[in-house]
C-alpha cells in the first residue's frame, strides 16, 4: 500500500501536469477567456484532488481486500480511470454551470470535454507513476 505522502504526491503532481495542460486547451476549444478557464480549473483541480485521494485510498483497499495485491491489470487500469472520472463528471458539472454562467446542457459538454482529457490522462499519468515509483505491494507481487 502506498503511504500517505506518496498519495499525497501522486495527487498533487496529477493536478498540476494537468492543469497545465488542460487548461489552455480549453480556453482555446470552448472560446473562454483564459482567467475563467483557469479558475474553472483549480476549482476543478481542488475537487479532484480530494476525490483522487478518497477514490485512490478505497479503489486500493477494496483491491487489495479481493485480489490480495494493489497491482492493477490493464483491465484494471481501465476500471479505475473510468469509474473516478464518472465520480468527478457529476460533482463537478453544477459547478461549471455556475462559473462559467452556461445552460447544464453546454456546461455537460464542458465536463464531458473534461472527463475525456482526464479520462486518457489518467490512464497515462497512473501507469508512468506507477512505474516510476512502485508500491512496495505491487512490487513484491509481480516478483520484482
Amino acid at each position: 500500500m502506498r503511504t500517505t505522502g506518496d498519495r499525497i504526491r501522486q495527487a498533487v503532481s496529477f493536478e498540476v501536469i494537468g492543469l497545465l495542460i488542460s487548461v489552455p486547451l480549453a480556453a482555446f476549444a470552448f472560446g473562454y477567456s483564459l482567467e475563467k478557464t483557469g479558475v474553472l480549473g483549480l476549482i476543478g483541480a481542488t475537487l479532484a484532488t480530494v476525490w483522487n485521494y478518497i477514490f485512490n485510498l478505497g479503489f486500493d483497499h477494496a483491491l487489495k481486500r479481493f485480489t490480495g495485491s494493489t497491482r492493477k491489470s490493464i483491465k484494471l487500469r481501465f476500471l479505475h480511470a473510468l469509474s473516478f472520472e464518472l465520480g468527478l463528471l457529476m460533482a463537478f458539472l453544477p459547478i461549471i454551470a455556475w462559473w462559467m454562467e452556461i445552460e447544464l446542457l453546454e456546461a455537460l459538454l464542458v465536463d464531458v470535454s473534461f472527463a475525456v482529457f482526464y479520462l486518457v490522462y489518467a490512464f497515462v499519468f497512473t501507469w508512468c507513476y506507477d512505474t516510476i515509483f512502485p508500491d512496495s505491494d505491487a512490487a513484491q507481487s509481480s516478483g520484482q
